[in-house]
């Protein structure tokens, strides 16, 4: 039933039926097109600069590795601060070429079979009496399609180094990647820390390029 309802002078008046347009503004448009252009520079962001060519990773394979990396590292350019072609295949000079950072880095390995993997640390590397980094640290692998391995919140053996050899991950007595003083002979194992199965594509790999990359 419709309602009625009376003017000044008593006039009855129906009810009026409003109907109400959606108006695009401006505004509206720019929002959209801006919206797209995002969408359409988003990898883009995940392309940093180098320092250097690197040797070891194709475009693509950096731009995989940049969308796992800690978030206090975007933005900031790849700075190449150790490789095995550069300063050859000595742990002692990988040490050296990490005094005075404070940034993460990043372990890139290519082994005799042609196969890429490593570790993002959450900080350099050094001589330690014990297990040292956070949880920030993480494993990965292209072997044979890409992969991360994040910290599993299972114990806190991260990193360890000595001037024998530097390592990632424990438990069960196993390392996700063992690296010797010479840099030549490596292993890799699935560790509790990281969760992760072998690296390579067999636990006991011949090294063939390092490169180490810091963000700064």
């Amino acid at each position: 039933m419709s309602r009625l309802w009376y003017g000044k002078k008593g006039r009855k008046h129906q009810p009026v039926n409003h109907k109400y347009s959606l108006i695009t503004t401006r505004e509206d448009i720019s929002s959209k097109q801006e919206t797209n252009i995002k969408t359409d520079l988003e990898p883009e962001a995940f392309r940093p600069n180098l320092s250097d060519p690197s040797e070891l990773l194709q475009p693509e394979q950096i731009e995989k590795l940049t969308k796992s990396l800690p978030p206090r590292t975007i933005g900031y350019p790849w700075t190449l601060v150790y490789s095995t072609a550069k300063h050859g295949m000595s742990l002692k000079t990988l040490y050296r070429t990490m005094v005075g950072l404070d940034t993460p880095v990043l372990l890139v390995i290519k082994d005799s079979d042609g196969q890429v993997f490593g570790a993002l640390a959450s900080e350099p590397f050094k001589v330690s009496d014990g297990f040292y980094g956070t949880g920030e640290t993480f494993m990965f692998t292209f072997c044979p399609d890409f992969e991360v391995f994040k910290w599993t919140g299972d114990n806190m053996f991260f990193i360890k180094g000595d001037m024998d050899s530097l390592a990632f991950g424990g438990g069960g007595g196993e390392f996700a990647l063992w690296l010797d003083g010479d840099l030549y002979h490596g292993r890799s194992h699935s560790c509790k820390t990281f969760g992760n199965h072998t690296l390579s594509k067999r636990e006991d790999f011949i090294i063939q390029d390092i490169e180490i990359w810091a963000f700064e």
